[in-house]
């Protein structure tokens, strides 16, 4: 997996915040999904109320752990981006309608990793790309994606545990990145390592949450 969607949205100015509003939202989920169409031949159909239904799950869920982003602003965009991912797999807004004609046999590594899971990837690269352009934006630096992106048996996994447990998608999107997955709470930005080891041990200027 490379960084392709960033180069789109690093010229957006306050990705971050322009991400959560609904328009902008759909507008980067749709050029992500052109993006993957024109380097790889897949085109989707996309459902605009199940995209949005996912956005506004989204907000709300992340609304109530945004006190978490005064602990650790960068682990936080991780953690935010894969509560979108979440959502978008359970709300499924995107149906791949045609694939390249290409020999499986003849298929890289990342091509046979789409094949596998094109609607997957499409939502896994949608959040990759915007961690990536935001975290750029606002610390000058994105994380380095992991080997284990481009494996196909990490993908084998990552489908059936989503497809039993859909918060799994937080934690393989962690892996993904190189952070240290929390598979039994991955849903839970109080849980993740990050959050601990700076409530622990505290950086100067840092906040901590207010106890009770």
């Amino acid at each position: 997996m490379d960084f392709l969607f960033r180069d789109e949205l690093i010229h957006m100015p306050d990705l971050r915040h322009r991400l959560r509003q609904l328009r902008w939202f759909r507008m980067a989920f749709r050029k992500n999904a052109a993006l993957i169409a024109e380097h790889y031949g897949y085109q989707f159909a996309i459902d605009e109320t199940r995209l949005t239904r996912a956005f506004l799950n989204w907000v709300e869920t992340v609304e109530q752990q945004k006190s978490y982003a005064r602990i650790d602003r960068k682990d936080f965009i991780i953690f935010a981006a894969g509560l979108v991912l979440k959502e978008l797999i359970i709300e499924a807004p995107a149906k791949v309608q045609s694939r390249p004609a290409q020999p499986v046999s003849e298929l890289t590594q990342m091509q046979s990793i789409i094949e596998f899971w094109p609607e997957g990837f499409l939502y896994t690269n949608y959040c990759v790309g915007a961690i990536a352009a935001i975290c750029e934006q606002e610390f000058g630096t994105a994380p380095a994606i992991d080997s284990c992106a481009d494996d196909l048996r990490t993908w084998w996994s990552y489908r059936e545990n989503v497809r039993e447990i859909p918060d799994s998608a937080i934690a393989f999107l962690d892996k993904f990145l190189g952070a240290e997955p929390n598979w039994i709470m991955p849903n839970l930005a109080s849980a993740r390592s990050a959050v601990q080891r700076a409530l622990v041990s505290p950086k100067p200027g840092s906040a901590r949450l207010p106890n009770g």
